[in-house]
């Protein structure tokens, strides 16, 4: 049995780690609300995008007369036989099952898909880590075409299943051009029939006590402003009730800001019939704006993940801080029973010498 200095040494060691767990959890509940209004700056923009966009479609013919099929080929639906995931984790751990979760959900993903090429490309270190112990890494070589351009080629493929790309560090400081880019290179493989098919799975935060690890089809383009959910994991109910609690005792609103005032304004663009006058053509925005379009669910399901990793791991450091507080009162009591053990020896050592004389 311990005695009462290896006690102490524990107790104190346990409560240096509690104060680390506090100031962790205090840190994340900060940039958990930072994100959240990155999160909310983000969506009048994507709203009022897809608002033009359903007000463009029916000021254009986007179906060709002639052949009935759709003009923009990021509307073309193919068999998919390749396939692209782009995987959305974060790029530091202590934030419990947070990038488990979106591993599972890809992997479960990746599993329904069996037979078929898919492609993946890992947005944060978890997930990069995650794949790169399973699937093998993309080859490419550098090929100058003759007007003097380089181009990277891809070689034959080691297996059906490969990583082509990674992005560590993208969600540290989200930054639109970034994301921007990887959209282009999506819709440019997507135009070019590298990929039949692309998808994203991600945390989608509505609120601390509303989240959950959904798949969404980003290409093709089904209809503007609906999403396409092909899987979804909720959260326990357990769950929901420690992360309620983290939040709580940090100070971060349970439910989210109210913008249903925004968001009906910005659809009445989009739903009234009145005939706007475009600068440019019309067919000549439509087709200028779906690469943004793409660009903004993008930015949107990245700046929703920032926000869930920073919640969990307020959990977390919430729910390690508590276990931290049980575990000193046990030690605290053992060591109450071992000093009066101690002192009960004492008394009994001393009144058997009185006796004995």
């Amino acid at each position: 049995m311990a005695n009462v200095l290896d006690l102490r040494r524990r107790i104190r060691s346990v409560k240096n780690m509690r104060q680390i767990t506090k100031a962790m959890k205090m840190v994340s509940a900060a940039k958990l609300r930072r994100a959240q209004e990155r999160a909310m700056a983000a969506r009048p923009y994507a709203k009022m995008i897809t608002s033009v966009l359903q007000s463009l479609t029916r000021r254009i013919d986007i179906y060709d007369p002639e052949t009935g099929n759709l003009r923009h080929p990021l509307f073309a639906a193919r068999e998919e036989k390749r396939v692209l995931l782009v995987m959305v984790t974060g790029d530091k751990g202590f934030a419990g099952a947070f990038n488990s979760n979106i591993v599972k959900a890809a992997l479960n993903f990746i599993g329904n898909y069996q037979g078929r090429e898919i492609d993946i490309e890992a947005v944060g270190r978890k997930g990069r880590d995650q794949t790169r112990r399973r699937y093998p890494m993309a080859v490419y070589s550098e090929q100058t075409t003759e007007d003097g351009r380089k181009l990277q080629v891809r070689a034959d493929r080691k297996g059906a299943i490969e990583v082509t790309g990674d992005h560590p560090g993208m969600l540290e400081k989200l930054d639109a051009k970034r994301v921007f880019e990887l959209a282009e290179n999506i819709i440019s493989r997507y135009v070019h029939e590298e990929i039949d098919a692309a998808y994203i799975v991600y945390n989608e935060f509505k609120s601390v006590i509303s989240q959950r690890v959904v798949v969404e089809r980003l290409l093709p383009i089904i209809k503007i402003g609906e999403q396409q959910i092909a899987g979804a994991a909720e959260p326990t109910a357990e769950e929901k009730e420690r992360a309620a609690e983290a939040a709580v005792s940090a100070g971060v609103a349970l439910e989210p800001a109210d913008t249903q005032q925004a968001d009906d304004e910005s659809k009445k663009f989009g739903t009234q019939n009145v005939d706007y006058i475009y600068e440019q053509p019309p067919e000549e925005l439509f087709n200028g704006l779906l690469p943004q379009y793409i660009s903004s669910m993008l930015y949107h399901a990245m700046t929703e993940s920032v926000a869930a990793e920073h919640a969990a791991r307020m959990t977390a450091m919430d729910s390690a801080s508590n276990n931290a507080s049980d575990m000193i009162d046990a030690y605290t009591l053992q060591m109450n029973r071992v000093r009066q053990a101690a002192i009960t020896k004492e008394i009994i050592e001393i009144v058997s010498g009185a006796a004995a004389v």
